[in-house]
C-alpha cells in the first residue's frame, strides 16, 4: 500500500512538472499572428493582439465589452482622433487609439475608486452630503481620464526631447560611415546596431522598411511625415534629397548635426536667463525684506523709547 502511495504522488509530482515545463516553453513562443501581422499591410489590424494562457485575456474577455463602450462614449465625448494618433506615433507607443480610450477609462476608474471609498465613509457619517460627494466622485473620474492624456503629452515631450540629445552623434556616427565608404543602408544598419535610444529606434523602423522593399527615399520621408520635430524631418528629408540627387551626404549630416549642437546651446543659455529671473525671486520677496526689517527695526524701537 505504500509503495501504491509512493508511485501516485510520484507520478503526480511528475505531471505537475511537465505541466510546468510545457506552460513556460508555450508561453514562450511567439505566437504565428504577432510574427505575421506586422508584414501584412493590407490587412486589418485588430486592436489587440491575442496573448495565450495569460490574465490579460481572461480580464479582456470579462470586461473588454464594458471597456469598449466606455471608450466609445470617452472619444465621442473627447474626440480629436487624429490628435491622439498623432501622439501616439510621436511617443512611439505601439498602442491603437480604442486600447488609449480603454486606458483613459481605467485611469478614471481608479481615480473614481480612490474618491469613492472615503467619500462612501462620509455618505454613510452625513448622508445629506452624498449628493455633492457623487458629483466630487464624477469629477475625480473626468480627472483621471484627462490625467492620462496629459501623461501621453509627458511621453511625447520626453522622448522627443531624448531624440534631440541624440541626434547630433547619430548624425555624426552616420556621416563618418557615408565618408567611410559605406552606403547609406550599409550606414543605417551600422549606426542602428552600434547605437541605443529612441532615435535610433526610429532608424530601425526606417531600416526594416528599407529591407522590406520600400525605397530608401520614401522611408525617410515617411519618417519625416510621422516626426513632431522639425530637426528629425530636415534630417529626414536631407537624406532622401541625396539619396535620390547623389549630393554629397557626409556634409548634409555634419552640417545638420552642427545646427542641432547649435540651437541646443542657444536653449540652453536662455534657459540659464530664465533661471537668473527665478532666481531673484526669493531675493527681492525674502531676503530683501528681512535686511529692510533687522535695518530699520531698531531705529524704529529707539524712536519709540524717546518719543514721550
Amino acid at each position: 500500500m505504500t509503495a501504491f502511495v509512493g508511485g501516485v504522488l510520484g507520478a503526480s509530482m511528475g505531471f505537475g512538472a511537465w505541466l510546468t515545463v510545457t506552460a513556460m516553453v508555450d508561453a514562450r513562443r511567439t505566437s504565428l499572428a504577432v510574427r505575421v501581422l506586422p508584414y501584412l499591410r493590407d490587412l486589418p489590424r485588430p486592436d489587440t493582439l491575442p496573448v495565450r494562457g495569460s490574465s490579460a485575456t481572461a480580464f479582456a474577455g470579462v470586461f473588454g465589452p464594458a471597456l469598449s463602450t466606455a471608450a466609445g462614449g470617452v472619444e465621442r465625448v473627447l474626440g480629436g482622433s487624429a490628435s491622439v494618433r498623432r501622439r501616439l506615433q510621436r511617443a512611439g507607443l505601439e498602442t491603437e487609439l480604442a486600447q488609449f480610450r480603454a486606458e483613459q477609462v481605467i485611469w478614471g476608474l481608479v481615480s473614481f475608486a480612490v474618491v469613492a471609498v472615503p467619500s462612501a465613509w462620509l455618505a454613510v457619517a452625513s448622508p445629506e452630503r452624498s449628493v455633492p460627494l457623487l458629483i466630487f466622485c464624477a469629477i475625480a473620474f473626468v480627472l483621471g481620464v484627462l490625467l492620462r492624456e496629459n501623461r501621453l503629452t509627458a511621453q511625447v515631450t520626453q522622448r522627443e526631447r531624448l531624440i534631440l540629445q541624440e541626434f547630433p552623434t547619430v548624425a555624426d556616427l552616420l556621416a563618418l560611415a557615408v565618408a567611410a565608404g559605406e552606403s547609406p543602408v550599409a550606414a543605417l544598419d551600422r549606426v542602428v546596431r552600434r547605437t541605443h535610444g529612441e532615435l535610433s529606434t526610429e532608424l530601425g523602423r526606417v531600416l526594416a522598411q528599407v529591407r522590406t522593399g520600400t525605397p530608401i527615399t520614401r522611408a525617410f520621408d515617411e519618417l519625416a511625415s510621422r516626426s513632431g520635430l522639425a530637426v528629425v524631418s530636415r534630417f529626414a528629408e536631407g537624406i532622401a534629397i541625396a539619396v535620390e540627387r547623389g549630393t554629397p551626404l557626409s556634409d548634409v549630416l555634419h552640417a545638420q548635426a552642427g545646427d542641432v549642437r547649435e540651437a541646443g546651446r542657444r536653449a540652453l543659455i536662455e534657459s540659464g536667463a530664465r533661471r537668473e529671473v527665478l532666481m531673484m525671486v526669493p531675493v527681492v520677496f525674502l531676503v530683501l525684506p528681512t535686511v529692510v526689517v533687522f535695518a530699520f527695526w531698531p531705529g524704529l524701537v529707539g524712536l519709540r523709547l524717546v518719543v514721550p
